[in-house]
């Protein structure tokens, strides 16, 4: 372990190319945006028929928690998805009960910022993933400028408890004809990235074997390779989390399993793995198809590996909230800051500037830089969308509703291929929920909307500049300790004469695990400003040991397919 300190590198260059670029689209995309129309669209037509489409906002805040944990298996989904709707009810009562209880935009502000900032510790650290806190903030910020008596305060929670039970049930509901989908399409997802994986080593030991590859080709092969081999540990990290999620051990489950362990096996020993063969497997798991059955040596063993990791659990969430504390910090000051500059410039929705700046924060500078840009980019069209709309939405408030709807489809239809994208219809579906109590001129709407825009894009970022996250350079080396401890630990199994039963293999996932959060540790540090440099030599060096005593632990294991093997 080297004890020289790193050289400081206070300032990164922020990136423009690639940041608006377009990607590919989630592979479920079409879930969450299905599910959230009709999550939205049920209690908002029954508002509508009852002529109280005034309290669409309050339905809102339970509905738009169906856009949550849609890659989860159904049993975790249940559990997250309630604790989605508890932690929306009670930011919703947090800022309705001090709605009613003061006026003053100063404390309503500050009551804000505090809310987004616990928001974003708290989904950060549960992991529940997109759309993380961005909603439950937008819900709470625009809850807190809602005029409200502590008389309305009981009936208004309730109408949100009703509609989240309703998106409780939409979530789960395609457990009914798919139990085990998000586990096979996690199955599927790892096989398919330790398929390329192992083609793109071979093509880098192709070349490094050829006399014409010049040193510059075989270091492009060489990153390549290292490029193909995080992605595939981590995608097989993910479908290991997604298998251990519930206790429940089905044979499909079982099967599952197996199929991920041959992934890890491509991973550690790819000169010995059939790309063909798991992409494959991959494409069966996408229909409704039995799962394919996959008999590996030394099966017992990885069973009990299963359990080990299983009984092992996950880190108390108090020590996960640890970390957080310089994002909940940047949270805070920006949100603050950029109500209260939206204020001092009189704009009639300081909350718009508040959730803008909520919304930029993410693991690093570089990345919250990247996240402002397409959020500026995307409002201001998503405004230009508006006022192109408006017209046909003021119709009636039928057409109201309808294009909020479509709206809602387009955001999560396209807000997978870039942050920005689904930005444009964001906005838009915004400014026209602020209708529901009345129709609007669209001039100030939209004015007010560029303005907070730009002034919690600019403020929020000057924070996260303010804010430094010194322990961004803590967290790599606790995860070098933990990669170092883990190889060591495997090393010692595999020179063992006889290692217990499950040992060496819940031992191999363990540093498996502990590689895949080095990476994006140091990934997440290399945005990071105002610290000292990332130790780029020691995390490749555990990187490379790390994958070298995972292979050899394979080898020692004899896990392999055996030639009986059905597909």
């Amino acid at each position: 372990m080297s004890s020289a300190a790193p050289s400081p590198t206070p300032v990164r260059r922020l990136p423009l190319a690639g940041v608006l670029r377009v990607g590919r689209p989630s592979d479920i995309w079409f879930k969450p945006a299905l599910s959230v129309v009709v999550a939205v669209g049920v209690p908002n037509l029954t508002l509508l028929a009852l002529g109280r489409l005034d309290l669409a906002m309050y339905t809102m805040a339970g509905s738009l928690c169906a856009l949550y944990a849609h890659n989860l298996p159904y049993a975790a989904r249940a559990r997250a998805l309630a604790w989605v709707v508890l932690g929306m009810l009670t930011s919703l009562a947090v800022a309705l009960v001090t709605a009613s209880l003061t006026s003053s935009a100063v404390i309503l502000v500050a009551v804000g910022a505090l809310l987004a900032a616990a928001q974003k510790a708290l989904c950060d650290a549960t992991r529940i993933g997109p759309p993380g806190p961005v909603i439950f903030a937008f819900i709470s910020s625009a809850a807190l400028f809602t005029p409200q008596t502590l008389g309305q305060v009981p009936g208004h929670l309730a109408l949100a408890a009703a509609a989240g039970t309703w998106a409780w049930l939409v979530g789960m509901a395609p457990g009914l004809v798919r139990p085990h989908g998000p586990e096979r399409r996690a199955t599927a997802r790892a096989l398919n990235a330790a398929a390329a994986y192992v083609e793109t080593s071979a093509s880098a030991v192709s070349a490094e074997t050829s006399a014409t590859t010049s040193p510059t080709a075989s270091s492009g092969h060489e990153r390549a390779r290292a490029a193909a081999a995080a992605a595939a540990a981590a995608a097989v990290h993910a479908a290991w989390q997604s298998l251990l999620a519930t206790a429940a051990r089905s044979e499909p489950r079982r099967a599952l399993e197996r199929l991920v362990v041959r992934a890890e096996v491509a991973l550690a020993a790819p000169a010995d793995t059939d790309p063909g063969r798991l992409r494959s497997w991959a494409r069966d798991l996408r229909g409704t198809r039995p799962v394919p059955s996959v008999d590996l040596a030394s099966a017992a063993d990885e069973l009990l590996g299963v359990e080990a990791e299983r009984a092992a659990g996950g880190r108390p969430l108090a020590d996960r909230l640890g970390p957080l504390l310089p994002l909940a910090l940047r949270t805070a000051l920006g949100c603050a800051l950029a109500g209260y500059v939206s204020l001092a410039l009189g704009v009639g929705r300081p909350y718009w500037a508040l959730v803008t700046a909520a919304s930029l924060y993410q693991a690093n500078i570089t990345l919250t830089w990247s996240r402002g840009v397409q959020r500026v980019v995307g409002n201001l069209v998503g405004v230009l969308l508006f006022a192109a709309v408006a017209p046909l939405a003021h119709l009636g408030p039928a057409a109201l509703v309808l294009c909020c709807l479509a709206f809602n489809f387009g955001a999560e239809a396209l807000i997978s291929r870039n942050y920005w994208l689904g930005s444009i219809c964001v906005t838009p579906m915004a400014l026209l929920i602020t209708e529901f109590t009345g129709f609007q001129q669209p001039g100030e709407l939209m004015t007010d909307r560029i303005v907070d825009t730009v002034v919690g894009a600019l403020v929020g970022f000057a924070a996260a500049v303010a804010v430094t996250n010194r322990r961004a350079g803590d967290r790599i080396e606790n995860a070098l300790d933990s990669v170092e401890r883990a190889q060591e630990h495997a090393a010692r199994l595999i020179a063992a004469e006889q290692p217990g039963p499950g040992a060496l293999e819940a031992s191999r996932r363990r540093l498996a695990t502990a590689l895949v959060e080095l990476r994006a540790t140091a990934d997440a540090a290399a945005g990071e400003w105002w610290q000292r440099a990332v130790p780029e030599e020691r995390v490749l060096l555990a990187e490379r040991t790390g994958h070298r005593t995972l292979a050899t632990a394979v080898r020692r294991q004899g896990l392999h397919v055996l030639e009986g093997t059905r597909a």
